[in-house]
């Protein structure tokens, strides 16, 4: 029991100097993703949702950590897009109960697992499907395809392009 209990205690958190130029990178790429992501939606698709809750952390993900495992190309785009169809499918079944939305989640953890796609924000994506209200729902079975899918390669086409300006990043790790 000691020894479950000092798992808990954590250690010391050492803070590095702020890196003033990464984190600019960071900005550029985000600003200029959502950016991308928020027009196509305006001008392209005549208003149409683009833009979901689950992108403001797969722009921390793509563009403040690149190297990371959950910011590769296929966890962000197949990660997403399983998560959202699980979360469709829990609606249909479920309705907008707390049944469905953590089903939807869970399920979405375990698809991501076992197709090694595992993207976070994936998750949320799941449950905005179930909580996201009338103009979601409205969506149905296209809410992975448009506005995640989409959204989710607009945003890994600015990644590539932008993380790949600064000398010290390198995007995509893998596909």
């Amino acid at each position: 029991m000691k020894a479950y209990l000092t798992k808990m205690r954590g250690g010391r958190y050492r803070r590095d100097n702020i890196d003033w130029q990464d984190a600019c990178w960071s900005w550029a790429g985000a600003f200029i993703g959502m950016s991308a992501v928020a027009w196509l939606g305006e001008q392209w698709l005549a208003h149409q949702l683009l833009l979901v809750g689950s992108f403001g952390a797969t722009s921390v993900l793509l563009y403040s950590a690149p190297e990371s495992p959950f910011a590769q190309p296929r966890n962000v785009l197949l990660g997403s897009m399983l998560s959202a169809l699980i979360g469709v499918g829990c609606f249909q079944l479920l309705g907008a109960t707390a049944l469905a939305a953590s089903l939807a989640v869970s399920l979405s953890v375990l698809a991501m697992q076992l197709t090694q796609t595992v993207h976070p924000p994936g998750a949320a994506a799941a449950l905005i499907a179930v909580i996201g209200g009338p103009q979601i729902h409205a969506l149905g079975w296209l809410f992975p395809l448009v506005p995640v899918g989409i959204g989710c390669v607009v945003m890994l086409v600015v990644a590539i392009l932008v993380n790949n300006l600064a000398r010290h990043r390198r995007y995509p790790r893998h596909w």
